[in-house]
């Protein structure tokens, strides 16, 4: 993998190799980066990458391809089974992104990644798969879902009753007395920390929360309630505005 300790390079005349990795809840690898190209999927749980570019959250229905060199950070949210593809940069000259980008697990990449974990292919068997797999891989519109933590203590403490509390509506100024600080001011600070309007903040923050109760498959109308939506079509119209498709699609039955 990287030059911190995880270092694995792929086999002479392979040009793919896939690694399964158990992770129980709480796992974490530490920032690090590859001299090859990465492409990680959660064969069961949820998965949660974090670069420089973004975080994303990881249902067995998307992937992350990760570029060679970009350093990263990979936990699971709650117990998850994770697949590592390694792909030489030299086998896909037509692969050009440069960031991060989410694409869609299909079943027939899904086949194929299981079908190169195999030990007992042939090289020929190995090198007609490994093509068809690089073809597969299909962007999806989905945008990394990161909510930045406030540095302002005021701020923050807001922050960390909303994350305990997802489902929690009160406008800021309730937040005001406990805080010590007026409802104008906590909002210039989320503006200025965070990058977003409190509201926008907390959106996001809402559809972080909804990801795991998603991926255990509760109902759309039971999630909406937990992360404090009154109705099914709210909260779907509010995950497609920050995610930028439905729960539907995100997590596909």
């Amino acid at each position: 993998m990287s030059r911190n300790g995880q270092e694995r390079g792929l086999r002479f005349g392979t040009a793919i190799l896939v690694g399964q990795f158990v992770m129980p809840r709480g796992t974490a690898f530490a920032e690090h980066w590859h001299p090859d190209h990465q492409l990680l999927l959660s064969e069961r749980g949820l998965l949660r990458i974090r670069s420089e570019h973004g975080t994303w959250l990881l249902p067995p229905s998307l992937a992350l391809w990760i570029p060679a060199h970009v350093p990263h950070a990979t936990e699971s949210e709650g117990d998850a089974v994770m697949r590592g593809v390694f792909v030489d940069p030299g086998s896909c000259p037509h692969i050009g992104w440069r960031d991060p980008t989410v694409v869609a697990v299909t079943p027939l990449l899904h086949a194929l990644v299981v079908h190169l974990d195999r030990t007992d292919l042939t090289p020929q068997a190995r090198s007609r798969a490994e093509p068809v797999l690089l073809d597969e891989l299909r962007p999806v519109p989905v945008t990394s879902v990161a909510v930045p933590e406030p540095r302002d203590p005021r701020a923050r403490a807001v922050a960390e009753a909303l994350r305990a509390r997802p489902a929690d509506g009160r406008a800021l100024a309730a937040y005001g007395g406990q805080v010590g600080a007026s409802a104008r001011t906590l909002a210039r600070l989320f503006v200025a920390e965070t990058g977003l309007a409190f509201g926008q903040w907390r959106e996001r923050l809402r559809m972080q929360a909804a990801l795991p109760y998603l991926v255990e498959g509760l109902p759309v109308e039971a999630v909406a309630r937990r992360v404090g939506y009154a109705s099914a079509s709210s909260f779907t119209a509010a995950f497609h505005r920050v995610v930028g498709v439905t729960p539907r699609q995100y997590f596909p039955r």
